[in-house]
């Protein structure tokens, strides 16, 4: 244990939870105690984590006494009532959950993109971005700083880890009920009856050998919660509540890492090249996989378990000069949600 400020993680025994712990251990030593706190029936239960042995405990006003940062990662029911008590003690409170991303009065950050944000927490709660757009905005950052952002047609590909621990379930009992089918997709029909388990979905369709291109409840216009989210984040993040932006979110049989098709149109003509250099000669969370010929792109197989947001497929678009066509990939459980949350924690503490 060395010297340093307290951190406490609501939420450890879930999957992003699971993942803060787990990033932590890549990070350089800046906690001097870390305090987990879980529902009800982990209490309990011993962890190594950060070069520590430590036992989670119930979510409690006693939790937060002492404090210096909390990170909370729980359901979204019990985000706000959590964070609240944590603003209570005088700890501030980094949340991953949507409950405070709209709050005029609570800043929403992606530390790569807008990181003077942290500092102004007039409610003492610093917002965590949805994975999706913790992707996309950590790419296209550095592009907006030089070529001014205008306009983004968005299509985010989402792994089933994006509905915690559930989903991934999800999926793994929809791929073993296919295991050894070497004829299905013959005949109308025949995937559905295979997939219709006794379990009951998070999705509305089957995930596996799938895609569902409807990702949470619609609103009247037929926008999913969650893509109204990217925009409004987006526009938040970036300081342009102007920002024109659509985006599609599908669920797809992938476990984990999100997956952005990004069509981006800027205020200023910007090659491929460009782009290119200007992601690689930025900060070391982006980088560039853009060698087609020698199968070098982003695969989200291969960026599970990775802190940094990977950008490959960098093209110009011809009939679109001030255009680029960019594939994104990031782990949603590391980038996506617990990693930024840290990034967000750690430069509270160095107030």
């Amino acid at each position: 244990m060395v010297d340093g400020p307290t951190l406490v993680i609501v939420g450890s025994s879930g999957a992003v939870g699971r993942a803060v712990l787990q990033a932590l251990g890549t990070r350089s030593l800046v906690w001097g105690e870390i305090r987990l706190a879980a529902s009800s029936r982990h209490v309990g239960q011993r962890v190594s984590a950060y070069g520590q042995e430590l036992v989670t405990r119930a979510v409690s006003p006693e939790l937060f006494a002492g404090a210096d940062v909390a990170i909370i990662a729980v359901p979204d029911d019990v985000a706000e009532s959590v964070a609240e008590m944590a603003v209570a003690a005088g700890v501030p409170a980094v949340d991953c959950s949507p409950t405070f991303r709209a709050a005029e009065d609570v800043p929403l950050v992606v530390p790569e993109v807008n990181p003077a944000q942290i500092h102004h927490r007039p409610r003492g709660i610093v917002a965590s971005p949805s994975a999706s757009s913790t992707a996309f905005l950590t790419a296209l950052g550095p592009l907006h700083q030089g070529w001014g952002l205008n306009r983004a047609i968005v299509t985010a590909m989402q792994a089933v880890s994006g509905y915690g621990d559930a989903g991934t379930a999800q999926l793994v009992a929809e791929t073993d009920s296919l295991a050894g089918q070497r004829s299905i997709g013959l005949t109308p029909g025949d995937i559905r009856h295979l997939l219709d388990l006794d379990t009951v979905s998070p999705f509305p369709a089957p995930v596996a050998a799938n895609v569902v291109p409807v990702t949470s409840e619609l609103d009247s216009e037929g926008w999913s919660q969650q893509e109204a989210r990217m925009r409004r984040e987006a526009r938040k993040v970036l300081g342009l509540p102007e920002l024109r932006m659509a985006a599609t979110t599908v669920w797809v049989p992938v476990l984990t890492a999100h997956s952005l098709s990004v069509h981006a149109t800027f205020e200023r003509k910007i090659s491929a090249d460009e782009a290119r250099q200007t992601l690689m000669e930025g900060m070391n969370s982006v980088v560039v996989l853009d060698d087609p010929e020698n199968e070098d792109w982003p695969n989200p197989v291969d960026v599970a378990g990775s802190d940094p947001t990977f950008v490959g497929r960098i093209r110009s678009s011809p009939d679109f000069p001030r255009s680029l066509e960019l594939f994104v990939c990031t782990d949603n459980l590391r980038k996506g949600a617990a990693l930024n949350m840290i990034q967000i924690a750690e430069a509270i503490a160095q107030e």
